[in-house]
């Protein structure tokens, strides 16, 4: 059996790798190019993939189009299940208003988007291609 990581025995780590073992992001490198780009910030500061995170820091982060905000509650030693993950966090009360203002927001223009009675024919899906600007 292996040791744990040195980062993980002193309640620390990789910003990058906490990032994908509590499952905001999917893969570890989405996680160091969104940290890389300046779409994560740790106690309001932009930070590098390698940064070190600690229990109690702020981590602010873009995820499409809504700022998801957070407190870091614990560091895991893996990627394990979601409501493992999900226990090593937790999400502001704004960040949570946001995201449900953004959910309906979504629903809204879903429901008010025109709708064909029927699956366009080869002409029209042309014509939708065209449309879009993908020829």
């Amino acid at each position: 059996m292996s040791a744990p990581p040195p980062a993980a025995a002193h309640g620390a780590a990789r910003l990058d790798r906490w990032l994908f073992a509590v499952r905001l992001f999917r893969s570890r490198t989405l996680a160091a190019q969104a940290a890389s780009g300046g779409r994560v910030h740790v106690n309001g500061a932009r930070v590098k993939p390698a940064h070190e995170v600690r229990p109690g820091d702020q981590i602010t982060l873009v995820r499409g189009a809504v700022e998801f905000e957070c407190t870091v509650t614990a560091v895991p030693a893996r990627r394990g299940p979601a409501p493992a993950a999900a226990r090593c966090y937790a999400e502001s009360a704004a960040s949570v208003a946001r995201r449900a203002a953004f959910a309906t927001q979504q629903r809204l223009a879903a429901a008010l988007t025109p709708r064909p009675r029927e699956r366009p024919g080869k002409h029209e899906r042309a014509q939708l291609r065209r449309l879009r600007g993908r020829i």
